[in-house]
């Protein structure tokens, strides 16, 4: 039983983690990047308009990041509940 509620709780925590990941990536790739283009557009960033960088290039330089980011919360998290053999 003990097993099976250790399941569950990781499962759960897992979905979270995966959940707020995706929300930031779709924050900047699509909000940041899309929607938002023409507000950053006033600002630059080498030489560049922010609202370009971020549909460009930094959607991309993100999800890179939340890769790393993912693989450290899931070995933590794999760690306390002992699935780290």
């Amino acid at each position: 039983m003990t097993d099976k509620k250790n399941a569950t709780a990781y499962w759960k925590q897992n979905i979270k983690y995966l959940f707020v990941l995706l929300s930031i990536w779709f924050l900047v790739s699509f909000v940041a990047g899309i929607l938002l283009k023409d507000t950053l557009n006033t600002i630059k960033l080498g030489g560049f308009k922010l609202g370009f960088w971020f549909a460009q290039q930094g959607s991309m330089y993100v999800f890179v990041i939340l890769i790393f980011v993912y693989v450290r919360l899931m070995n933590k998290l794999d760690k306390k509940y002992g699935y780290d053999a």
